[in-house]
């Protein structure tokens, strides 16, 4: 009976941290170090999408800044809706296997996110082009 309990908790638990990444989440500029969007990342159908709900003020950008960088159906979409985050699949651990788009340049790459296991309210974002990646750490929206 202990086993059985044991196994309940740790399954709901696991859910529990796999919805987490669910939520509002502040990009930061590698550049810079500063605030560069919100993006809100949400579940459908068991996968993990995201999409750009905020840009923050920068000098030279349009009010209604585009995509133009992007391709395919992306192209010249505006960057506020923008679903930058597509398919990630929980692995029980962290979210892998979808794609994320840098409006910046338009490239896709392959990426993963899992919470920072000292900070719950630090995401880390894991873009890859074959063996080579960049890790950006996002923070969650909290007011």
């Amino acid at each position: 009976m202990k086993s059985f309990l044991s196994i309940i908790i740790l399954c709901f638990t696991s859910l529990s941290y796999s919805q987490s990444c669910v939520g509002e989440w502040i990009t930061i500029d590698d550049a810079t170090n500063k605030k560069k969007s919100k993006v809100q990342l949400f579940k459908y159908e068991d996968k993990l999408y995201g999409r750009i709900n905020y840009l923050y003020p920068r000098e030279g950008r349009e009010d209604n800044a585009k995509c133009t960088k992007c391709t395919g159906d992306m192209k010249n979409e505006p960057l506020l809706g923008l679903p930058i985050v597509k398919g990630l699949k929980w692995n029980g651990s962290e979210w892998e296997k979808g794609t994320i788009v840098d409006p910046e340049n338009g490239k896709t790459y392959v990426v993963k996110m899992w919470l920072d296991p000292k900070d719950s309210n630090k995401l880390n974002v894991r873009g890859y082009i074959g063996v080579f990646y960049r890790t950006q750490t996002w923070e969650r929206v909290t007011d």
